[in-house]
């Protein structure tokens, strides 16, 4: 249990703002297929990303990837395209998310994949790559965007190369664009085009990378800005001009009450007036949602939200995490139908409220900056080790008073 005790001026930096997961877990598996000769710069310490960097030339028969849905995707293909048996594994909850898609994607193209246990779910067992038998894959658009990516990241490496053809809504698409990116930088070449990638047969070649800093982790210290009576927070090894689909949280907390701006290269955070109402379509960018919603229901403002759908296979049920958490502070996230909620904030904030996190990371980190209004506890607050490991730590640099129970 972390208990944090209120704290309502924040000055100072983020010094251990941890690099991004999502472009560092790409480059680790897009190396690997260059040869991995390339020097990686960088690279977070999140401990998803030390697990890919751990298991991506892992010899192991056996490869368990705890909780990291990421790995667990991105090693599938790989391993399965560099023709390498292995059964895939993680926790109870990893078991629980569905990985059929991806798996149905490999089996068309002439993988032997089979499921030890539940149909459509992990563990995995990959027994071998036959030959491609096609190269062309019907995927639809609105899944997890990581099973995408995961198909093009290997697809260089396919003989006949790879088209996937994505059907209906697109879902995350800056996390689409970002694996076409990083992927040129290793020198291939990839069309995203409307509903269609293609990327030929051809080498990687190695090149030097140096992973940005992860927007998703400074989204909370727009949170704590947005929140506190008093604050000026610096960001460090952040760009404006980012492949992060979260940088849009810029645009976002702009309406929240935050300004944000380059300064003196750190990113300077600011408080500002506020809208009394939002509205926000999440489908790109899911992974801001949680500290989005808290920020409302604290701040009085009235949200109405679309893009939320895939929030529900996450580490855990997001949404139902975030109604049962609300409450706590008398907010209220409100099915409206299937694509469309409304946020309720809260009339009056409680003094104190403890916290649950449902072994998700960024229930943990959403709900820490309501600091700067009351007393807060958070259970089971280890859970930041997964992207953010010295979260707590950076709290304690702005002189916010943390004991752990």
């Amino acid at each position: 249990m972390i208990q944090l005790k209120q704290t309502n001026v924040l000055k100072g930096t983020a010094t251990r703002l941890p690099a991004s997961k999502s472009i560092a877990n790409r480059a680790l598996i897009i190396n690997a297929l260059a040869g991995g000769d390339a020097e990686l710069h960088n690279l977070s310490d999140a401990n998803d990303t030390q697990l890919m960097l751990r298991l991506v030339n892992s010899k192991d028969a056996i490869i368990d990837v705890e909780d990291a849905g990421t790995t667990m995707r991105f090693l599938t293909a790989f391993f399965s395209a560099t023709n390498q048996s292995k059964i895939l594994t993680g926790t109870s909850r990893m078991k629980e998310r569905p990985i059929g898609i991806l798996v149905n994607a490999l089996r068309a193209l002439g993988v032997v994949i089979n499921y030890p246990e539940k149909d459509g779910y992990p563990p995995i067992e990959i027994v071998k790559f036959e030959g491609q038998k096609t190269n062309h894959i019907n995927i639809r658009g609105d899944i997890s965007s990581q099973f995408i990516s995961a198909l093009m990241m290997i697809a260089p490496a396919l003989p006949q190369g790879l088209t996937l053809e994505l059907e209906g809504k697109i879902g995350s698409r800056p996390y689409i664009e970002m694996t076409a990116s990083i992927m040129r930088h290793f020198g291939a070449s990839v069309d995203f085009t409307g509903n269609k990638v293609t990327v030929p047969h051809q080498a990687y070649k190695s090149a030097p990378f140096t992973v940005e800093s992860d927007w998703s982790a400074a989204s909370y210290w727009f949170a704590f800005t947005a929140l506190a009576k008093e604050a000026e927070i610096l960001l460090p090894r952040l760009s404006l001009n980012s492949l992060q689909g979260d940088s849009v949280v810029v645009q976002i907390m702009d309406q929240l009450g935050v300004q944000a701006k380059m300064e003196n290269g750190m990113l300077k955070l600011t408080k500002k007036a506020h809208a009394s109402e939002i509205t926000w379509d999440f489908t790109h960018c899911p992974d801001l949602a949680q500290t989005i919603a808290v920020v409302c229901v604290a701040k009085g403002i009235k949200g109405n939200f679309t893009g939320l759908e895939s929030l529900r296979i996450k580490e855990t049920d997001r949404i139902a995490a975030l109604q049962n958490e609300l409450k706590k502070i008398g907010g209220e996230l409100i099915e409206i139908d299937t694509e469309h909620w409304t946020l309720i904030p809260s009339k009056q904030l409680p003094t104190h409220a403890s916290f649950a996190t449902y072994k998700d990371h960024r229930m943990a980190m959403a709900f820490a900056p309501l600091v700067t209004l009351m007393d807060v506890a958070v259970d089971k607050g280890d859970v930041v080790r997964k992207s953010y490991p010295n979260y707590w730590n950076d709290l304690k640099s702005f002189q916010i008073p943390l004991t752990e129970s």
